[in-house]
């Protein structure tokens, strides 16, 4: 915090406005009165006076200087709000780097970054005495990697890919977790024991569990942090400010805690990067791997991506040699079966719908314990056909296609969710139905049949089930949502391979290595897992569990192809005339640009390709569009008439491989 100027000089105060106008994307000056001298103190919350708004506006106090850029009068700032400093330094430079770097504003980065401020917290917050005391903790060796490998990586502020130890562990009496949350926690102890902080990011809910239950293992209750989403405010408030202190802290959440404040931050490490809720929804939409990339080469902390099955971005990190490949001992490697046989002439096998293969190695792992079955999709039958011409069902409001969540359900759009009760085919005027494929419902009655007596547990979104014990069942899991066992499981199935792979999306055989692996994962050590369905290379490196060739494998085709993460993309979208005029204006050589294709009335997509060097450049070329655009849209509106619809505003995202996915 800057030394406040002595009585009589002038204070101002540099304030990033909590605005949505990228044009208002900038520090603006305000004089400090006297009676706010006192108080005021870089990173707390203000009101300042917006003249181009004609009102009063948010914002944080970004620097206090005794020169600033205006040279005219400057407004007096209105209120501090409060005395506390929520947006420390390191954040308001991270926030500002990331916005730039995607062509955004700070402010969104800074939304993400603060929760809504709590009154009641806050006032308790204040009332506690400080405390520079805390818990002991000691570092607990890295199992898997060789001894000392790790701790001394992170010791030395190394940027690190890990795959992590395919096994599961058990943290405390009957609490069972994947070995990769094990080893974030080991990271994290090694941090804290060294007097820093960790910052833990992870996909989603299921992941923080077992991470958290992994961190309380080894570190004291009172140095682990959760900050996540699915708290409430005042909850997620009372964490942010407990991160504030001077207590070196595990923090552990989803996407936004790369942004935590932390003191003196020693690692920084994100689980499963390739998983899609790491992608931020809302704009400047900067991922949580390049925010991370961005926090480590400013604070100098160490850099963890870890995960079973590496994604292609971070295979292209590890060959410019900006991080260092890490692989666990081949001991703990798993037994994964790949079978391509899709047939039986085994009965029971036959009625499973899966190999005799595979269904031998269920019934011996169901003598001693739970078994996975992995499927693709929930419900009953996720496609319904007509039974008399075989087209897709679809439903007679919207078109969208049928589908049956239940065996007794009455058949649903998969789109509008509409019945379809008096359902007629369009093309034949047949009423009756036959399913195509089959969801977990299904799956779960059909091997119910053929492993009779066994108990069947079924695992999806709309029936989450986190965890289960060692006794044997059949537990019947779409992508994502597979429960961890205790001790892991006896047998792992993985079903409708080739459905998965039929996906037309250009991260298709990334993503079905990914979800396979992690089902994998939960096996016990030596237990069988088995892949139905599917050959070929994607076979052959989960069956050798060579992750990283198959990455670079996946990067080279990408590089051939000019496709990310080989390359940047950046999707510039809005009207013809508006985004005519912004790829118009882009300086840089030898970017390519495709499009405009139309997206939705009115409104068009460009999609430009271009190296990393030149992402700064086309950055600020874009963004400049941007406030241009948001500046003249509405006078433009104004001139043909009070009534005239707004033209669609011009959008930006970097990074962006939606259009890439698009099945």
């Amino acid at each position: 915090m800057a030394a406040p100027a002595a009585h009589g000089e002038p204070l101002i105060a540099r304030v990033l406005v909590d605005s949505p106008l990228p044009q208002l994307d900038r520090l603006f000056d305000y004089r400090v009165p006297d009676d706010l001298r006192t108080v005021i103190a870089t990173g707390v919350r203000v009101r300042v006076p917006l003249r181009s708004a004609g009102r009063i506006a948010d914002g944080f106090v970004v620097e206090l200087t005794g020169t600033g850029e205006y040279v005219g009068a400057l407004s007096d700032l209105e209120e501090v709000v409060s005395t506390i400093p929520v947006l420390t330094p390191e954040i308001a430079l991270l926030a500002r780097k990331a916005a730039d770097r995607a062509a955004g504003s700070a402010t969104d980065i800074v939304r993400l970054a603060i929760p809504k401020r709590q009154v009641r917290v806050e006032k308790a917050f204040l009332a506690t005495e400080p405390t520079s005391s805390a818990s002991s903790v000691s570092a607990v060796p890295i199992e898997g990697y060789g001894p000392g490998r790790i701790e001394a990586a992170i010791q030395a502020s190394a940027r690190l890919a890990i795959d992590a130890v395919p096994l599961v562990a058990e943290v405390a009496p009957g609490e069972w977790v994947g070995r990769w949350a094990v080893t974030l926690a080991a990271i994290a102890a090694t941090a804290l024991a060294d007097g820093t902080s960790a910052i833990l990011a992870v996909p989603d809910y299921r992941d923080q569990d077992q991470l958290e239950a992994a961190l309380r293992a080894v570190l004291p209750a009172d140095r682990i942090v959760r900050m996540d989403a699915r708290q409430s405010n005042p909850d997620r408030y009372r964490s942010f400010l407990r991160c504030l202190g001077d207590v070196p802290l595990a923090i552990v959440g989803n996407r936004s805690v790369v942004y935590a404040p932390a003191h003196r931050l020693g690692v920084l490490a994100v689980w499963d990067d390739g998983d899609p809720l790491h992608s931020e929804p809302l704009s400047p939409y900067v991922h949580t791997r390049d925010a991370a990339l961005l926090r480590q080469e400013q604070q100098g902390c160490a850099l963890v991506f870890a995960g079973h099955s590496r994604s292609t971005e971070v295979e292209r990190l590890v060959e410019i040699g900006w991080v260092e490949s890490v692989s666990p001992a081949p001991s703990v490697l798993p037994k994964v079966i790949p079978t391509a046989q899709l047939t039986s002439n085994d009965r029971l096998a036959a009625l499973a719908r899966i190999p005799s293969t595979a269904w031998r190695e269920a019934r011996t792992a169901l003598e001693t314990g739970p078994v996975l079955v992995q499927v693709a999709r929930p419900g009953y039958a996720p496609r319904l056909a007509c039974a008399d011409c075989q087209q897709t069902a679809r439903c007679l409001r919207c078109e969208g296609p049928l589908g049956q969540r239940s065996a007794r359900a009455v058949p649903a759009c998969s789109w509008c969710g509409a019945l379809a009760a008096e359902w007629h085919c369009a093309n034949c005027d047949g009423t009756t139905f036959r399913f195509v494929g089959s969801g977990a419902g299904r799956t779960a009655e059909d091997l119910g049949r053929a492993f009779p007596g066994v108990r069947v547990i079924i695992s999806d979104g709309e029936r989450p089930v986190l965890r289960v014990g060692a006794e044997p069942a059949l537990v019947i899991a779409t992508r994502g949502a597979e429960p961890v066992a205790a001790g892991g499981y006896r047998a792992v199935l993985l079903l409708d391979g080739e459905r998965m792979l039929a996906r037309e999306s250009l991260r298709v055989a990334e993503d079905c290595l990914r979800w396979w692996s992690n089902a994998i994962a939960l096996a016990a050590r030596g237990a069988p897992s088995l892949l139905v369905g599917v050959g070929g290379g994607i076979a052959s490196a989960l069956a050798t569990w060579r992750h990283a060739d198959f990455a670079r494998s996946e990067l080279a085709d990408r590089r051939r192809l000019r496709f990310p993460p080989a390359v940047r993309v950046a999707t510039v979208t809005g009207s013809l005339d508006a985004v005519a005029g912004a790829i118009a204006t882009l300086s840089v050589p030898g970017a390519d640009v495709l499009g405009p294709v139309d997206t939705e009335p009115g409104s068009v997509r460009t999609i430009v390709r271009f190296d990393y060097a030149q992402g700064a450049e086309l950055a600020a070329d874009l963004r400049a569009e941007v406030v241009r655009n948001a500046t003249t849209r509405r006078k433009s509106a104004a001139i043909k008439g009070p009534r005239a619809p707004l033209p669609p505003t011009l959008r930006v995202r970097f990074d962006d491989v939606e259009p890439f996915l698009e099945d």
